[in-house]
């Protein structure tokens, strides 16, 4: 069932999504040939204690780190650890911060020191994508026409949108209700009021869809070893268009 924040609810929201955002633009002037995945989680457990957060993601159904980090072809929940990132990697890093009780949930994908052709391009279109779903998130649209917006700019650009994974409504609980699909039909899906506040993450491949989870129960890949890029942000409908919760200038 769809609950709607109501704008002190909303306020109430703000400050763990500009935690996120916050911590998210620190751990972007870390990235680098040679850190360690296991040291970025390092960076976003302590920045996200540091702001007076907790990390949504740690113990979260056993999920055992404070963040996700996905390189190359991992196309979502990586499990942070001892790989070092090397020169011409892309890496999305997913942080969600918890301040009083309320969630913030933000991502980004970064290229690791010298951007390769393919690298840039999965990038590019993953970000563009994001903003063109926000561009269609406004009072009286639909969920179909965010998704829509996105598959057709992604499938314009020759890559392909993951449908198994998707956006979700936050609040007191990192995953609530609606579900937000990156793909669609225009006018399909619940219409869009003020008070609903959800994340829209679309993961994006260069290659075909095609997607498989790996024997640790939580990193998914694509099958066919593309490059996968994802960005998201937490939004709230307002009454004349959208709030993007976690757009925050860098520190």
């Amino acid at each position: 069932m769809v609950k709607l924040k109501s704008r002190e609810e909303i306020a109430q929201m703000r400050p763990a999504c500009i935690a996120a955002a916050a911590t998210l633009n620190m751990v972007e002037q870390h990235i680098r040939p040679g850190i360690t995945t296991d040291a970025i989680n390092d960076l976003v457990h302590e920045d996200t204690l540091r702001r007076g957060g907790i990390p949504a993601p740690l113990n979260y159904h056993g999920f055992p780190k404070s963040v996700c980090t996905s390189v190359n072809h991992v196309v979502c929940h990586g499990i942070p650890g001892d790989r070092k990132l090397r020169d011409g990697d892309i890496v999305n890093v997913d942080v969600t911060t918890i301040i009083d009780g309320w969630h913030g949930d933000t991502s980004r994908t970064f290229v690791v020191g010298t951007p390769r052709a393919k690298a840039s391009k999965i990038v590019r279109v993953a970000a563009r994508a994001l903003e063109i779903g926000i561009a269609a998130a406004k009072p009286g649209a639909t969920l179909g026409d965010i998704g829509f917006a996105i598959q057709q700019y992604a499938e314009g650009e020759g890559c392909s949108v993951v449908r198994e994974y998707c956006g979700h409504g936050i609040g007191r609980n990192f995953h609530e209700e609606p579900q937000v699909l990156h793909y669609g039909k225009p006018g399909s899906g619940i219409t869009l009021e003020p008070g609903l506040v959800f994340t829209i993450e679309p993961m994006i491949n260069l290659g075909k869809a095609a997607i498989k989870l790996l024997k640790d129960g939580w990193t998914v890949v694509t099958r066919d070893k593309s490059l996968s890029a994802q960005f998201e942000h937490t939004l709230a409908i307002t009454e004349t268009g959208v709030e993007v919760l976690t757009r925050v200038e860098a520190e």
